[in-house]
Formats: C-alpha cells, structure tokens, sequence
C-alpha cells in the first residue's frame, strides 16, 4: 500500500508503509485529507469506545488545561483528579477500590507486578517475587510486561534482557477442548512447581486480546483460577486494557464470571482515545498495608495522575453513563455476532467466529475439518487488512495465534456507540475483503 506523505521525520512502528493522512473523524467514521472515508471497525487497537470527535470530551480537557495543565503528583493533588478517581472506582470489580493514574497499559502492567511484590512485602511474604502468566498472552511492550507476555514473535530479540517469568498453557477453546478446571490446574501446578512461598501474582487476560482474539475461557476456569489463587496467598491481576470499560458488554471482562481481582488495570478505552490514559485498581486495604509497613507505594511516572488525562477519563466515564453504552455494546454485540455468522460462517476459509459484546475476531484456516492455519508467509490476515482499508474499513490483523508464527486473525471492536445499520455496513466491507482476498491468494 503507497500513499504519497508529505512528512519525513516520523519514526513509525511499522517501517514498510507509506500512510494516507487522517483529517477528521465524526462518530464511528474517519476520513483523510482526500475526503476518503473510512468506517472505524476496531476504534484503531481497540481503542476508540465512544466514538470520534465527542465535543464535551474536548472541552472537558481545555477547561481543566486552562486551569491547571499539570501539577506533580507528589506536591498536589487536583478536585478532577480525586472526583474522577472515586467515579472509576465505583465501576470497578474491586470492592472498596483505589486508583493509581498513569499513561498507557504497559505502564499499569508494570505497576502492577510491582504493587503485587509490595503487597506481599507489606503481609510479611517478601520472598513472593515470581508472576505467573499464561502462554499466548500481550501484557505490554516494556520490558517487565514482555517478561509476564508469552507472545515468541515480540518477546525473541529481547530474551536476553527478559526476566524468565513462568508461563502456563493458555485457553484457547477451539483449538484446545480441555475444561476450565483442567486449564486452570495449570496455575496450581506452576505454584507448586515454583514454590507457593515465592509466588507474588497471576496475571491474564479475561477474555484473550491481540494475541489469540477474543478467546473466552471455559465457564469453569476463572472461578476456579480464584479458588486456587486464595489457596496459596497468590494475588489475582486481571488486565482490562482491552476488554475493559463497556467493550464486551459488561463493565470489565471478568465480570462475566463474577470473579473479583484483587488488582485489575485498564487503558485503551479509559479515555476513549482523547489523552494517553491508563489505571491500576487494587484495594484500599492493600494500599493501606503498604503505607503501614512499607510508607510508600514504589513506583511513579512525571504524567501520573495527570489532571486533564483525569478530566478526559471522567468526561468519558460520563458519557457512557449517560448513553448506557456498556448495556449498548451487549446488545449490538448479539447484532454483530449473528451478521458475522450469517455473511460469512459458512465461508470455507473462517474456521471460527467467536466474540463478546463489540469484541470479535475472525480465525482463518486452510481447511476448516483440519483446523490446518495458513503458513505466515502468505501474510493471509495483513493481506486481508489491506484490502478492507482500500475498502475503506479500519479492523485489526494479528498472526501467529496457532503457535506464535501461523494463524491468521482479524479482530473487530468498533465504537460502542455504532448503529445496526452501521454493523451490517462494517460486516458487509469485512466479508467483500474476506472474500476477494481469499479467492486471489
């Protein structure tokens, strides 16, 4: 894909693409400086939850930059800051919660493993230090968070600068048939294994993100991973980065299972895409415990508890009191699963179409009886992506879901404030993609 760009300084992730140059975006929709427009369908990464070009969230952030745009945490505090703090805490699974503001989900990621080794501390357990995770998993790109993820393509050039962290088998129902209790057996042995005296945390995904899209559980797992989790003092992460705030049609992921953490975090949708916004959640008798045994929590950031990231993050929360869009997403979500599988079920390449509230993903297969991925060099989910954009139709591709290198997925999470007309728009694009890819590899 070429596009002429007129800059030439920017140091991008991807290095093998020119890009079009976005100009606006309204509602579900953005549109670059040609007037192409394109419907958003995964909010970028799974970002974008209250749609684009929200005025109120905009002016949220200049009224409180014209006050103050920051203060450092040590030395103040701020009314946005504290309001807001109490507002996402009476959202969250954790009773009695505290919040911890910082600017994107690797930095809560790393937060947390190090608020779970202070925790420990604080209760007198100072030598738990080890986090377990799971195989498959994305917890982020510094360097703690790549040590907790289990995803080979983007954990391999820094193996030697990785803490060697346990993993264990991940669940992946189409692909795996073991029950939850069975999967979840996995963590009990890694304790075991490791000694339940030096183990600090688990750490997953409720419902799979990027790595193996939109991968649920078995119902069975995370009530028992809970179980075992209290069996041996070992503190419950849960990461909402994704699938939190509304995405999957209830406020956090895990809550499906009506399973609490004991720390959760979350980024992404936190702000809806209008500042770098990211949150740790834990107890507040956890932080107490801290304050009492240790003074302080050891960690920080120069943005932390930023006061207009705090007032674009409660601008947000507002929004999606005010429109019921976690109770939306449930029910459009039900409106994009069953279009999914009506257009493009029985295509012969789809082996599985599988999803939560807005939060759905496509697996491709060479043979759907075998399950038999397509090999990575066909580039089969990059190609399809390519092709939906020329479209003009944003999703999110990812590969190497069967074993870190084959299996092709493209991920759907569009703005949860999208229409059902808007839905069978996006399905409509995804599958003339789908289909015209396929037929030409």
């Amino acid at each position: 894909m070429k596009h002429a760009h007129p800059f030439g300084s920017v140091f991008y992730r991807k290095l093998d693409h020119n890009r079009p140059v976005v100009s606006h975006g309204q509602g579900i929709y953005l549109y670059d400086e040609t007037g192409k427009r394109y419907l958003d369908g995964s909010g970028g990464p799974l970002v974008v939850n209250v749609g684009h070009g929200r005025s109120e969230i905009v002016q949220a952030m200049a009224n409180q930059a014209m006050a103050v745009a920051y203060a450092h945490a040590i030395m103040f505090t701020s009314e946005v800051l504290e309001t807001y703090s109490q507002e996402l805490a009476a959202v969250t699974p954790i009773e009695d919660a505290r919040i911890f503001l910082l600017s994107s989900g690797s930095e809560v990621v790393e937060g947390a493993l190090k608020l779970a080794r202070q925790i420990q501390m604080a209760r007198g357990e100072s030598e738990r230090h080890l986090i377990i995770s799971r195989s498959m998993s994305y917890h982020g790109m510094t360097l703690g968070a790549l040590s907790v993820s289990g995803r080979p393509g983007l954990r391999r050039p820094y193996l030697p600068m990785l803490r060697d962290m346990p993993h264990i088998q991940h669940p992946y129902p189409y692909r795996n048939d073991l029950s939850g209790c069975e999967l979840a057996g996995r963590l009990e042995e890694a304790i075991l294994v490791h000694g339940a005296s030096d183990v600090a945390a688990f750490i997953a995904e409720p419902i799979s993100g990027a790595s193996l899209g939109a991968v649920a559980p078995p119902d069975d797992y995370w009530p028992a991973i809970r179980q075992i989790c209290d069996r041996y003092g070992v503190l419950l992460i849960v990461d909402e980065v994704l699938c939190g705030m509304g995405r999957t049609g209830r406020w956090w992921g895990i809550q499906h299972w009506n399973v609490a953490p004991d720390i959760l975090v979350t980024s992404k949708g936190i702000a809806g895409g209008y500042f770098p916004l990211a949150a740790i959640a834990a107890r507040r008798s956890d932080i107490d415990a801290i304050a009492d045994s240790l003074g302080d929590y050891n960690h920080g950031g120069t943005f932390s508890h930023h006061a207009v990231g705090a007032a674009a993050g409660r601008a947000t929360l507002q929004i999606m009191h005010q429109e019921n869009l976690v109770q939306h997403a449930a029910l459009m979500g039900e409106a994009l699963g069953q279009r999914l599988h009506a257009r493009l079920g029985n295509h012969p390449s789809v082996g599985d179409i599988r999803g939560r509230g807005l939060f759905w993903a496509l697996e491709f297969v060479q043979n759907r009886e075998t399950k038999l991925p397509f090999p990575a060099r066909q580039k089969v989910a990059w190609r399809i992506w390519e092709s939906a954009f020329q479209l003009g139709l944003v999703v999110y591709y990812s590969q190497g879901c069967v074993d870190g290198q084959d299996g092709d997925l493209i991920m759907i999470g569009p703005p949860l404030i999208i229409s059902e007309e808007q839905i069978n728009e996006l399905v409509d694009l995804l599958a003339m993609a789908v289909e015209d890819t396929l037929a030409n590899l």
